[in-house]
């Protein structure tokens, strides 16, 4: 919502395209998050015969979210048809084995933090499940990043001319690199029984390089093929006044986080439970 909130604020062309283009995956992933905070309130609440249901509700809300939010992602990397400052294309544009595809990457990318985050918060039998399976999943991400890299230069020209010309090459070679290492350390960390937090870090840091390299396919472009980030901006006095809030929120939003983690700190037992 905060996100929303800020591109109208900034970028209102591109809001107003993005909303059009992706009314149906964007409310899809508004919906798997309402069932997602309702099923994690709800199933504590919950008989126990009813728990199992807000046990589904809460994984699939979940994948509803993610998967929504990964197809999001490909329709972006697509484009939009925008005539004007007007979205002209249809409602089902979205709908392409492209952004499909991306749409599981994605489930795969988040399902390596669950696995990954298990390991560093879980320990006897459950960590080691969650290592051997973070391996397995790795693989899958690994192979979501090979199809996508050589998907997208070869389906959109504007790609292909902002990785591969020179000297942009060498400028940009370290991100895939830097996936390679990070993917190569992750899977030597889960055969060590001493690493517990290590994986999960270098796991973010895995998907920031995924993104990162979104950003580098991107740029300029907020609005692919042709509408930059100057083209979609805001007045100088609504920025201003956006980056006033973003230099008040974000300082708040990084201390409670910050928090959170301290208080939930540790390793979690049996024990313990939500309330």
């Amino acid at each position: 919502m905060l996100g929303g909130a800020g591109l109208f604020g900034a970028f209102p062309l591109a809001y107003a395209v993005i909303i059009d283009a992706l009314t149906i995956p964007l409310t899809a992933m508004l919906i798997g998050l309402i069932f997602r905070g309702v099923a994690f309130e709800f199933r504590f609440k919950a008989t126990p015969s009813h728990r199992q249901f807000w046990d589904y509700a809460f994984a699939g809300g979940s994948l509803l979210a993610t998967f929504s939010q990964g197809v999001v992602v490909g329709a972006v990397i697509n484009g939009f048809e925008v005539e004007g400052r007007r979205y002209v294309g249809s409602a089902l544009d979205w709908l392409t084995p492209f952004n499909l595809f991306c749409g599981i990457g994605l489930v795969v990318a988040y399902t390596l933090l669950g696995t990954t985050w298990l390991i560093m918060k879980s320990e006897g039998a459950l960590q080691n499940r969650m290592r051997e399976l973070t391996r397995h999943v790795l693989l899958a991400l690994i192979v979501v990043i090979a199809v996508v890299s050589i998907w997208t230069p070869l389906g959109w020209q504007y790609v292909a001319e902002r990785w591969f010309t020179l000297p942009n090459f060498f400028w940009f070679l370290p991100v895939p690199l830097l996936v390679g290492v990070f993917s190569l350390w992750i899977w030597r960390l889960t055969r060590n029984p001493a690493s517990h937090a290590r994986p999960f870090l270098l796991t973010l840091g895995l998907i920031f390089l995924g993104f990162s390299g979104l950003g580098i396919s991107l740029w300029p472009n907020i609005i692919p093929p042709g509408i930059s980030l100057w083209d979609a901006a805001a007045p100088p006095a609504s920025q201003l006044f956006m980056l006033v809030g973003t230099l008040l929120i974000i300082p708040v939003i990084l201390v409670y986080t910050a928090w959170s983690y301290y208080v939930f700190r540790g390793k979690v037992s049996d024990t313990e439970g939500y309330h």
